[in-house]
């Protein structure tokens, strides 16, 4: 799934990567107050990975049809 589709205006884009960055710092502020600063860090990178992951494989309307990934 691209990260911005060709269908989003420009403050659709902004809007998305303001959020993005928000729901990050907050989910490094869990992490850490969770796991301590070790253990904050591995389970913040690991969430992230998981969730790039997981955008990576969704399919978007700018795929063409019957494109696996």
């Amino acid at each position: 799934m691209p990260y911005f589709t060709a269908k989003q205006t420009q403050s659709d884009r902004v809007s998305k990567v303001l959020a993005d960055v928000f729901c990050a710092l907050l989910l490094g502020t869990f992490s850490i107050v969770f796991f301590g600063l070790i253990g904050g860090l591995v389970a913040f990178a690991l969430l992230e990975a998981c969730l790039l992951a997981l955008d990576w494989v969704m399919p978007s309307d700018d795929d063409a049809a019957g494109v696996v990934r």
